[in-house]
């Protein structure tokens, strides 16, 4: 569906079902020079089992309008724009990369609108080359492709995608591709500027789920469990799933084991799970 948010078009992924009145909501936030479709898999389950779902192309991304917001902070407060224009007054969030700070921000700015809060292939900060910023800046292929090789464990590099016969590189690079010019320099600078996070944590109300892959060379497991260690001083509840031999592109990589940990700590909400 398409939607105005902040005075642009937004197309926000519904998983493929209309959501019906009283139903939770969940919100799912793509990482740097991605969109929707990345976490289709994710939201289209939820989407069948009890919930409304919201996966937007964030701002300058696939579908939606407007210029790539420029913080992690920008973006932060326009997911509670989204969620003020399509009527919810509490989520669940889950996010991605420069999503998941996303995410952490927004549970952190606004506690009141979020219930739970999953953050996956997560960092705080999230720091980015000075390679591959000046590759985003000067030369996007380049950037592209270190970004796809790094995000993909070597299992990943060589095939292995879940579904047959589909290349788990060629998608990621025609899906970077498909974005306008100068957004993954704005989302990479927006990632390595955000040095906020740990404080961000500490003002997080909710359920927190940290998920993380053994073999993330983009957000090392460690990094997840660091700041898992800072929540779990004022939370009593903070989980920690780590995917062994994944990468950081978790949902092409295990999409069915992100999701059954996403089912197991959001299952608590619904109570209409299947």
């Amino acid at each position: 569906m398409k939607i105005s948010v902040a005075n642009n078009e937004t197309y926000v992924y519904t998983g493929g079902k209309t959501a019906e009145a009283g139903q939770p909501a969940i919100v799912f936030i793509h990482g740097a020079q991605q969109d929707h479709s990345c976490w289709v898999p994710q939201s289209r389950w939820f989407a069948h089992h009890g919930y409304a779902v919201l996966t937007p192309d964030l701002p300058g991304h696939g579908r939606s309008a407007g210029a790539p917001l420029p913080s992690v902070e920008a973006l932060a407060d326009w997911v509670i724009a989204l969620l003020d224009a399509a009527g919810h007054l509490q989520v669940t969030l889950v996010g991605h990369s420069l999503g998941s700070l996303v995410a952490l921000a927004a549970a952190a700015r606004h506690p009141q609108r979020v219930s739970r809060l999953a953050l996956v292939g997560t960092s705080a900060p999230m720091p980015v080359s000075d390679a591959l910023l000046d590759a985003a800046r000067n030369d996007e292929n380049k950037a592209f492709n270190m970004v796809n090789r790094w995000s993909h464990s070597q299992r990943g590099l060589m095939g292995g995608n879940a579904a047959p016969g589909m290349w788990m590189l060629g998608m990621n690079l025609r899906l970077m591709e498909r974005q306008k010019p100068g957004t993954i320099f704005n989302d990479l600078a927006a990632s390595n500027a955000y040095l906020s996070g740990m404080e961000a944590a500490r003002a997080v109300r909710c359920p927190v789920l940290i998920v993380a892959g053994s073999r993330d060379l983009m957000t090392p497991a460690r990094n997840g469990l660091a700041l898992a260690k800072v929540l779990s001083e004022h939370l009593a509840d903070v989980r920690v799933v780590t995917l062994p031999g994944v990468g950081h592109a978790f949902m092409a990589e295990e999409p069915n084991l992100l999701l059954d940990a996403l089912i197991d700590f959001a299952g608590g909400v619904a109570g209409q799970l299947q």
